[in-house]
């Protein structure tokens, strides 16, 4: 989880750096920035109404272009970023779609429960043509859906009996608005009672409803008052305009934050002295200022910041977030890092995408379960003031050049989502270019592992699973016998083939007793360890060193515990694979070695070295030898014992049974008789 985060961080890092390295490629072709001012002197006709169009300001009846631009000079600022976001927004527009409401419900749903949007339906009556042609219905969606507000048809004759309780009786156009300016109010429909059926005329109601939930100021005692004044509201949004009434952007954007920002318009037309706005930091007309328990942020003088409907709501969702938006925030960096694997994933196509669904689903669901108890602990009334001082240090951090600089490329990619998968697809590939290289000189045999191979491993694993016990969980003793054991029997009947190949976990052979077999009158270990280094030859050195500093198992075998007869001290696993390395094959019998004395008449095995529950014996049915004086010794759950290398060949080879008597060597048993 570590790697795909730091890979995440590493991956915003280089969007970062992209996003200057385009900024300094526009600045060398054009010799401009984003944030440089435009002149709109300069621009063409259409150029100012489509800057007009994007801020939502109604310019009919102005057929003089000088008129227009001084009504964009009266609206804000123009930057460069906002004339290019501009053209690209008017070209993307032309792929909105509208909602066709099938029934009462469906439009209840969509229109009246959404309690913090707009929404501007046409009404079709029974048997009638629509108050808008196609055309014009088209270029209404397309000149409203850049603010945010939602579309949609209801056609009569798909629910008469609605439409009837409605009273809409004769085609219409309908605008659903919050009625009041609480967060979550109720909702009131608006109907169009307009005699001129043109777009044009259309919006502009749509604006003057909208408009008329924001607070209007138009004496300076009445802003100081208001300036003042402190209320519930922590965010205030400030207008300073020469205009008749608020753009329809600013206008959209306080029903969307009702309840987290105040928005308010300053009508400064008729203003002739303003000392007392210099006072407040208010230096030219128009201006955008925030307002702040903080302090004052002047809003459109750092990077990105543009007056338009997109740019001011992602500003204002950083500076006063809701839970909602935090959550999806934390699903789109949890998704983004749980793709990583995807690329950290080494081996088979199917086995990357069956991680990359397993790392999908246990992301999303620790996500999920982690906030259900955030969103409880913020109700709390003692953790009041701990949301406060987290909104307060937002605030401090949202305000600064490195958030406007995010904010830009925020705004930036997601206008542009081919740049954004594809530089992600890149970073991905250099991931698994990075991580094949490192396998392979780790030596790591993943890599090479095809669908086919992969695939037969994964249903091997599955049914091992699926059909046997799992003999991890399964400790000694057990209360059933083999007669006793009716699962077992029908498991095997049921399943003749997996009685032939058995697929059992190996994991269990760590848990068997395993010894070293004495003699009370044989030979000390001082004895075995002297005639160890007397050996000469090479053969007899090694044998020498297996029993002497071995286990007698292969690195990749598992030995269990482990106790020694002299001291009836348990050794772990891991403190007898140090002492006893074994980097060779495990041989099918157990060798003559030196060091090793045969058992004489005069000897009697240490049965008190002997775990409980073990057979009394000293030969290996295995390899048919005695045990030898010093030897390793392993032990089956039925209490059958035998050299430790014979039976470890034997269980690893499928036989995960005991060769005497057959019982099951990862299942329980108890009740011995020696």
């Amino acid at each position: 989880m570590w790697l795909k985060l730091f890979f995440l961080l590493l991956y915003f890092l280089v969007l970062f750096v992209l996003a200057r390295f385009f900024e300094a490629i526009v600045w060398y072709e054009t010799g401009v920035f984003a944030t440089q001012l435009v002149d709109p002197v300069a621009l063409s006709f259409k150029k100012l109404r489509t800057i007009l169009e994007c801020r939502g300001i109604c310019y009919a009846g102005l057929p003089e272009k000088k008129d227009v631009r001084e009504l964009v000079q009266k609206s804000g600022d123009l930057m460069e970023g906002e004339l290019y976001s501009a053209l690209r927004e008017e070209e993307a527009s032309e792929s909105t779609s509208s909602t066709n409401f099938s029934g009462e419900m469906h439009f209840y749903e969509q229109v009246e429960d959404t309690k913090d949007g707009i929404w501007l339906v046409q009404v079709v009556a029974k048997d009638k043509d629509p108050l808008l042609c196609k055309d014009q219905w088209h270029k209404m969606v397309k000149k409203v859906s850049q603010f945010g507000i939602r579309t949609g048809t209801f056609n009569c004759s798909s629910d008469p009996r609605y439409c009837s309780k409605r009273g809409w009786l004769k085609s219409t156009l309908i605008m659903s608005i919050p009625q009041t300016n609480t967060s979550k109010g109720k909702v009131m429909l608006k109907e169009y009672s307009g005699r001129k059926i043109e777009v044009e005329q259309i919006f502009k109601w749509i604006n003057a409803h909208v408009a008329s939930r924001i607070k209007t100021i138009r004496s300076t005692d009445q802003l100081m008052e208001e300036w003042n004044k402190s209320d519930r509201y922590l965010v205030k949004m400030y207008l300073f305009a020469n205009l008749d009434q608020p753009p329809a952007f600013y206008s959209v954007l306080s029903v969307k934050f009702t309840g987290r920002v105040e928005f308010i318009f300053v009508d400064v037309q008729n203003w002739n002295n303003d000392s007392r706005v210099k006072e407040i930091g208010v230096q030219q007309f128009p201006a955008y200022v925030v307002k702040t328990p903080e302090g004052i942020y002047k809003y459109g003088n750092t990077t990105g910041e543009f007056i338009s409907h997109h740019a001011m709501d992602v500003f204002l969702r950083s500076l006063q977030p809701e839970v909602n938006d935090l959550f999806v925030l934390s699903l789109v960096l949890v998704n983004l890092m749980a793709w990583m694997d995807l690329f950290i994933t080494q081996g088979a196509t199917i086995k990357r995408f069956v991680v990359l669904i397993s790392t999908l689903g246990t992301y999303n669901s620790l996500l999920i379960m982690s906030w259900l108890p955030i969103i409880g602990f913020l109700q709390l009334p003692y953790l009041e003031s701990f949301y406060e001082y987290s909104l307060k240090f937002l605030r401090y951090a949202n305000t600064t050049t490195l958030a406007s600089w995010v904010r830009a490329d925020w705004t930036f990619y997601s206008s542009h989502p081919a740049l954004f998968l594809s530089t992600y697809l890149g970073h991905g590939l250099l991931i698994d270019y990075f991580e094949k290289k490192r396998r392979r000189n780790n030596n790591d045999d993943e890599i090479n592992v095809n669908n086919l191979e992969w695939l037969s491993s994964l249903w091997d694993w599955y049914t091992s699973y699926l059909f046997h016990p799992i003999a991890s969980f399964q400790h000694y003793p057990h209360t059933l016998d083999w007669e006793e054991d009716p699962d077992l029997l029908l498991e095997r009947l049921a399943f003749p083939d997996l009685w032939l190949h058995p697929l059992i976990p190996t994991d269990y052979i760590k848990n068997l007793p395993t010894w070293r077999f004495k003699c009370v009158t044989g030979h000390s270990e001082d004895e075995i360890s002297e005639s160890c280094h007397e050996t000469d030859s090479d053969s007899e050195n090694e044998s020498c060193d297996v029993m002497c500093n071995k286990s007698g198992i292969s690195d990749n075998e598992e030995a269990g515990t482990h106790l020694m007869p002299a001291e009836g001290k348990v050794l772990t696993n891991e403190e007898t694979n140090a002492n006893e390395r074994n980097s060779g094959n495990i041989p099918q019998s157990t060798p003559r070695l030196h060091g090793m004395t045969s058992i004489t008449d005069d000897d009697e095995p240490d049965w008190s070295t002997w775990p409980n529950n073990m057979l009394h014996c000293s030969e290996c049915v295995v390899c048919l030898e005695n045990f030898r004086n010093g030897c390793l010794i392993m032990g089956l759950p039925c209490g059958h014992v035998f050299h430790q290398q014979c039976i470890v060949v034997w269980l690893a080879g499928g036989r995960h049974c005991c060769p005497v008597c057959r019982w099951a060597s990862y299942k329980k048993k108890h009740n011995f008789v020696r």
